[in-house]
C-alpha cells in the first residue's frame, strides 16, 4: 500500500485556510489523481485561538515554524507564511536541510534568497517549488519548466500585481484619482500591509525576476530590476491616453539581448485593443514568446484564497506524483549571473507637458525633439486648465530611449514648460 504523502502547514492566513480547504473538500480526488493519500500531519500559526472557519482541532500544532519542518512525520513543508527573512527563511532552510521538499508562495523570499535555496535543496535531493508565488492561479512556472522547455523564450512580459490593475482600472472607469482609486483599494484589503510592495512595483518585480531566471537560466537578480511604481500616474494621463487608443499598465518585461538581461517593471502604455489593454480589474496576464511556440497568453486571478491556494496544490500534487524538478528549470549550480542591462532598443513613447500659451512655445518642444533625434507621430493640444497654459500630448515615432532622456532634458529647461513633463514607453504587444 503506497504511504500518504505528509504535509507541515505554517501560515494559515487566506492562502493556508485555502490550502486546508482543498485538502479537506477534495481529498478522495487528489488521491485519485496522485494514486497516495495527501494528510497534514501539523500546522503552525501566530495564533491558535483566532477563528479562521475550519475546524483545526484534529492537527497537531507546533508554535514554532522550524520545529514543525523538523518533524519527522512532515514529508513536505508548506511555508505560506511569507516575508524574505524571519520565520519563512530560517525554516525553509530547516526543512532543506532535514531533507524536506518545500512548496511555498513566497515570491520576495525567493527573489533574495532564491539561489542559495535552490542550491541547498539540489544538494540535499529536495525539491523546492513555488508555482503560486508567481500570478496565484496562473500555471506560469509549470509553462516555462514543462510546456515551453523546448523553447528559447525571445520576452515575457505581463500584468504581475492584480492590486495596480484594479487601481488604474477604476481610474480610468470610474474617473477616480490616482489617491482615490488607492484609498478604495486599501478599504477593500487589496493592499499589502506595506502597500509601497503593490504601488512601488516591487512585489511585481519579485514576480518578474522569478520568471527571467526560469525563462533565460539566469541566476535570480531582483537587485538588477528597474523599477517604478503607478504613483505618478494621473487621471490626466489616463484620459489621453485612452484618447489615443491606449491603456496605462504595470507591466514587466524581460529579454536577454547580446547586451545582457533587461528586465524592468514600469508603468507603459498598450494597445488598447490588445490582450493586455483588455485585462481589468484585479487579473493578472503573463504573455510569453517563444521561438517555436510564437506567443502564449497565459490570464487568470492573480491572488486571493482560491487561486493562490489551488496553485500550492499542483505543487504538492506534483510532488505526491513523483516529479522531481530542479527549482528553476535546470540544476541550480549551472545557472549565470547575467550582466544587468537597460533597454537601447527604439520604441515610441507618450509624453504629456504643460505648456504656456506663448508664440513659437510648440516649436520650440519640436525643435527640442528634433534635435534629439526624436520624431512626433501625432500630437494634441488641450484646453486651457490655468493662466494660459495648456496640456499637450505627443506620442513619437520609435525613438532610443538615450535620445528621449535628451529631449526631455531640454524640453524641461526651456520657460515655456510648467513642472515636469510625464513620459511613458510604449510596448508593442
Amino acid at each position: 500500500m503506497t504511504t500518504p504523502l505528509r504535509l507541515g502547514i505554517a501560515g494559515l492566513g487566506t492562502v493556508g485556510v485555502g490550502v486546508m480547504r482543498i485538502l479537506r473538500q477534495k481529498a478522495a480526488t487528489l488521491e485519485a489523481r496522485t494514486g497516495r493519500a495527501i494528510t497534514v500531519s501539523a500546522i503552525c500559526a501566530r495564533s491558535r485561538s483566532k477563528d479562521r472557519g475550519i475546524p483545526l482541532d484534529g492537527y497537531a500544532w507546533e508554535d514554532d515554524p522550524v520545529a514543525l519542518a523538523q518533524r519527522d512525520d512532515v514529508d513536505v513543508f508548506v511555508e505560506l507564511m511569507g516575508g524574505e527573512d524571519g520565520p519563512a527563511k530560517a525554516a525553509t532552510e530547516a526543512a532543506i536541510a532535514a531533507g524536506k521538499d518545500v512548496v511555498t508562495a513566497n515570491k520576495a523570499l525567493l527573489a533574495h534568497h532564491g539561489q542559495a535555496l535552490a542550491e541547498a535543496a539540489e544538494a540535499a535531493g529536495a525539491v523546492l517549488r513555488f508555482e503560486a508565488a508567481v500570478a496565484g492561479g496562473i500555471p506560469v512556472i509549470k509553462a516555462l519548466t514543462e510546456g515551453l522547455a523546448g523553447n528559447d523564450v525571445t520576452r515575457v512580459i505581463g500584468v504581475m500585481n492584480g492590486t495596480c490593475n484594479y487601481i488604474l482600472t477604476r481610474m480610468e472607469d470610474a474617473g477616480l484619482t490616482y489617491d482615490e482609486a488607492f484609498a478604495e483599494a486599501d478599504g477593500l484589503g487589496y493592499l499589502e500591509a506595506d502597500p509601497n510592495l503593490d504601488v512601488g512595483g516591487i512585489d511585481a518585480g519579485h514576480k518578474l525576476a522569478l520568471l527571467a531566471s526560469i525563462a533565460y537560466g539566469t541566476r535570480v537578480a531582483f537587485d538588477a530590476v528597474e523599477l517604478e511604481g503607478i504613483g505618478k500616474v494621473s487621471i490626466d494621463d489616463i484620459r489621453a491616453a485612452a484618447d489615443m487608443g491606449y491603456k496605462i499598465k504595470l507591466l514587466g518585461v524581460c529579454q536577454l539581448t547580446g547586451r545582457g538581461l533587461e528586465q524592468r517593471m514600469t508603468p507603459c502604455l498598450v494597445p488598447a485593443t490588445s490582450p493586455l489593454g483588455q485585462l481589468t480589474g484585479g487579473t493578472n496576464m503573463v504573455v510569453i514568446e517563444g521561438d517555436h511556440v510564437g506567443q502564449i497568453v497565459l490570464r487568470g486571478a492573480g491572488a486571493g484564497e482560491g487561486p493562490t491556494a489551488s496553485a500550492v496544490m499542483s505543487d504538492v500534487l506534483d510532488i505526491a506524483r513523483g516529479t522531481r524538478l530542479s527549482t528553476f528549470g535546470v540544476p541550480a549550480t549551472s545557472l549565470q549571473a547575467a550582466q544587468p542591462a537597460r533597454s537601447v532598443a527604439p520604441a515610441p513613447f507618450y509624453i504629456r507637458l504643460l505648456l504656456q500659451d506663448k508664440p513659437g512655445a510648440l516649436a520650440k518642444v519640436a525643435a527640442a525633439l528634433g534635435e534629439a533625434g526624436v520624431s512626433i507621430d501625432r500630437m494634441r493640444q488641450y484646453g486651457h486648465e490655468d493662466a494660459g497654459a495648456a496640456p499637450v500630448l505627443i506620442v513619437t515615432h520609435k525613438a532610443a530611449p538615450s535620445g528621449l532622456e535628451a529631449a526631455l532634458d531640454a524640453i524641461s529647461a526651456l520657460a515655456e514648460v510648467a513642472g515636469t513633463p510625464v513620459a511613458l514607453r510604449i510596448e508593442q504587444v
